[in-house]
């Protein structure tokens, strides 16, 4: 038996959030780039060359960030419930700071247009969660509430 059989079977949650993270990874794959090159279009035609590396620029980094979430939850589905915790929110902190320093760093940069830059990562970021939120809801995963008293 290999180490991932033996994962499988000792922590019956990591089947489930790896199926409901297969599918959020699908639909965000499926609707987010359009939605980007939507902006990427929109944004060239506004303010030409400008825009359009703003826009390609931020909507690079809006995929990067909501994928790296999807792979952080198909990296934690098997372990303990408090590392998967520490690993969402270590993972989150990680995120926002590597995002910060990334638009810091290209503030500067006078070939990059800043509000297509900005609306096409906001695009694309609310787009994502959406889609990723409507995504878990098809996924028919098995739930247990826990109501106290009754």
């Amino acid at each position: 038996m290999s180490d991932t059989e033996t994962t499988a079977q000792e922590n019956p949650h990591a089947a489930p959030v790896r199926k409901a993270a297969r599918a959020m990874t699908r639909a965000s794959l499926l609707v987010t780039p359009p939605a980007v090159l939507v902006c990427i279009v929109l944004f060239s035609v506004l303010n030409g060359l400008h825009g359009f590396l703003g826009s390609l620029v931020g909507g690079v980094l809006a995929l990067l960030a909501s994928l790296s979430t999807l792979g952080m939850m198909r990296f934690s589905a098997g372990q303990d419930p408090m590392f998967v915790m520490v690993i969402a929110l270590g993972g989150y902190v990680i995120k926002v700071i590597v995002l910060f320093g990334a638009l810091t760093l290209l503030k500067g940069v006078t070939v990059l247009h800043p509000m297509s830059l900005g609306i096409t990562m906001i695009v694309a970021i609310l787009v994502a969660a959406a889609v990723e939120f409507a995504a878990f809801r098809r996924t028919n995963l098995p739930a247990i509430v826990i109501t106290e008293g009754k």
